[in-house]
């Protein structure tokens, strides 16, 4: 185990898309038709199951993989630091490439990503029903929209507790919605999911606390919805409460929505309550924006113990 994983507490089993990330630095993305020269481009581990997958470990969980790869060289990059700790015997290899995205990151440090499903795709009911035992004897299960939605409802019918962060955004049974707890959704698929469980309340995405309580009263059991550099805002049956986040100078933002999820869903397993975990998983992600990258940014061991010791402060 790398020293960079702590000792493992709580179990998490992350169902979901595996990548390996093509990067190119832009000064600012094109417009419609335009070209634009790109900067120093490289290939990273990637995709928002592996990237949840290893902040969870990063952060204490012990954590295991479900999710499929190609037998293609990307897919030893896409698992390079998934193997440091994260359990991956529940990852596939089929005869099809490897998941990619494309991800472009302006001067600015905001990010642009187009995704490619590829292996991703296989990731179906039958392929996650194989792996059940794995997915129920989790503490905490989660989900994300780059796999399939058979995939995603066969994993949560499995989990004790069902993590989801809907995202991207895809049609998706609304009760394996409603099973979420929580549902983790930024500020525009928060209005997209309570359009798709049948809201009519227009302009929701200027307008989260009114997406939050929405979402509640379409049967969501609890909802966080991150905020980006304003943190996040949290509803269930426990009440309302929102974590603002420090403010810090953003470097790179890609990958720290799921750092976010990974942290949080660590927290839970190892039985905190959804609000201290969201301010955990706030402080990790806004750690993440000050480095570049998606994984290479996941806090080590020193790193996760002063975030500790600072929420115990």
């Amino acid at each position: 185990m790398s020293d960079r994983c702590v000792t493992a507490s709580g179990k998490v089993a992350v169902v979901g898309s595996i990548n390996a990330d093509m990067r190119v630095g832009v000064e600012r993305f094109p417009g419609p038709g335009e070209t634009l020269a790109g900067g120093e481009a490289t290939l990273t581990p990637g995709g928002k199951g592996a990237n949840q997958a290893l902040a969870a470990a990063r952060c204490g969980a012990q954590v295991e993989m479900v999710g499929a790869v190609g037998n293609d060289p990307t897919a030893e990059t896409a698992l390079s630091l998934l193997s440091e700790c994260v359990g991956l015997d529940g990852v596939v290899r089929r005869d099809i490439l490897t998941g990619t995205a494309v991800v472009m990151v302006a001067d600015s440090g905001e990010n642009s990503i187009i995704v490619i499903a590829a292996a991703n795709g296989s990731v179906d009911a039958a392929s996650v029903h194989a792996q059940a035992e794995r997915v129920g004897d989790a503490d905490v299960v989660v989900c994300q929209g780059e796999i399939p939605r058979d995939g995603i409802a066969e994993a949560a019918r499995c989990a004790e507790r069902f993590v989801f962060n809907l995202a991207p955004v895809i049609n998706v049974d609304p009760e394996v919605i409603r099973m979420a707890d929580p549902l983790v959704v930024n500020e525009h698929e928060a209005a997209l999911v309570a359009a798709a469980l049948g809201s009519t309340t227009p302009r929701l995405e200027e307008d989260p606390d009114a997406a939050l309580r929405e979402l509640l009263d379409l049967g969501c059991r609890s909802v966080v919805i991150t905020l980006g550099s304003a943190g996040c805002i949290i509803g269930g049956p426990e009440g309302f409460d929102s974590v603002p986040a420090t403010k810090t100078v953003a470097v790179d933002t890609v990958g720290a929505g799921d750092a976010f999820v990974g942290a949080l869903a660590a927290e839970l397993a190892r039985g905190r309550s959804l609000v201290e975990g969201c301010r955990f998983a706030t402080a990790v992600a806004t750690l993440t924006v000050t480095k570049s990258g998606a994984q290479a940014s996941y806090p080590s061991i020193g790193e996760i113990e002063n975030i500790r010791q600072g929420d115990q402060a």
